[in-house]
């Protein structure tokens, strides 16, 4: 709410496990699905919750509390969040929505506002202005014609038999009915800004930013370079919910008790071929820090990698306790296996 007028609604259907949730687990669901929708208007300041469910605003105190209620509790703690209790009769706001006498009431209102909005000889256009409402700039388009008529590759492509170009009534340069924009720096860096941060789009996401200007422009990487711009806006990157799992609390590494017990490995790419060499696996010692670098490959595949690790580490060394990586795809999937296979038994 807004000085005192509600501003927005929000609803959707209830998924299929929720329709088993308690009245209370549902309407702190309800909350918890404001707050996540509202996140960038409600984080930092003072919320107000009014709920017709008594016991709801005694859940902070509440000495025992399910999981699924301590996942919600660690979302609402980084709110400074109130909640109260608005008895149902009195909140008419909410129930006006689905009250049919109310709006038997005003169908007066409504016809008087169907009459105004006839005599307004509104019509309707099935295409939108290609780009005005999202750039906000009438002479957008002409700029970008005359940056179109300055490129000579795109000129002579657009002329070519059979190319995907098409050229509209006033010369502009179309690809499938949208404006095709020149590689001009300043005229995409224009278009990408308005179509972020204008009054018509307020911060999207990278994916919905693509769609809506994919409807009106077309360049090539284009989705890359809405990709880099919303990564590099601060308001984005501060204010836009993360869509994820809570992890869980990091928990340090065992320490090892004997040398050669637990080890690391890591991979070193990208060097010059040497002895038809181009890799180097490094394999360190948690304990004693010692390292051992093995010349390898980068196109070596788990087979090949087992073997020269039985060779070159187990026969020195035997068989470790635990082995760290940075989860590579070549420990993940098949080194393990292959390992276990060069010792007749099975490997997790």
């Amino acid at each position: 709410m807004q000085r005192g007028k509600v501003i927005a609604y929000a609803s959707r259907q209830l998924r299929k496990h929720e329709s088993n949730y308690p009245t209370h687990d549902l309407e702190m669901a309800a909350v918890v699905f404001a707050l996540k929708i509202w996140r960038s208007y409600l984080y930092g300041g003072k919320v107000h919750v009014f709920t017709d469910h008594k016991s709801l605003k005694y859940i902070f105190t509440q000495p025992e509390l399910n999981l699924r209620q301590r996942r919600w509790m660690e979302l609402v703690a980084d709110y400074d969040l109130e909640i109260a209790y608005h008895p149902g009769k009195a909140n008419l706001v909410a129930d006006a929505l689905s009250r049919k006498r109310v709006a038997l009431a005003r169908k007066h209102e409504v016809e008087s506002l169907v009459s105004e909005i006839s005599k307004l000889r509104l019509c309707v256009i099935s295409q939108e202005p290609l780009g005005l409402e999202a750039t906000n700039q009438a002479d957008l388009l002409s700029r970008v014609k005359v940056a179109q008529e300055k490129d000579e590759a795109l000129v002579k492509a657009s002329r070519e038999a059979g190319s995907e170009y098409q050229v509209s009534t006033n010369g502009t340069i179309l690809v499938s009915g949208r404006v095709c924009v020149p590689p001009n720096e300043d005229l995409r860096r224009e278009i990408l800004s308005e179509a972020h941060s204008s009054m018509f789009s307020i911060h999207p996401g990278a994916t919905k930013m693509y769609r809506d200007l994919k409807r009106y422009y077309h360049w090539v990487g284009m989705k890359k370079d809405v990709a880099n711009w919303v990564a590099a806006c601060n308001v984005c990157q501060l204010v836009k919910a993360e869509h994820q799992v809570p992890s869980v609390l990091l928990r340090s590494l065992p320490i090892p008790e004997w040398k050669w017990d637990m080890i690391t490995m890591d991979f070193v790419v990208g060097l010059p071929v040497s002895r038809t060499k181009d890799a180097i696996w490094v394999i360190v010692d948690r304990l004693t820090k010692c390292a051992r670098f093995l010349a390898i490959k980068k196109t070596d595949g788990a087979m090949v990698l087992a073997r020269k690790y039985v060779q070159e580490i187990v026969r020195l060394y035997g068989v470790l306790v635990s082995i760290v990586s940075d989860r590579d795809p070549k420990f993940t999937s098949k080194f393990g296996k292959h390992f276990g296979r060069r010792w007749g038994r099975g490997c997790t």
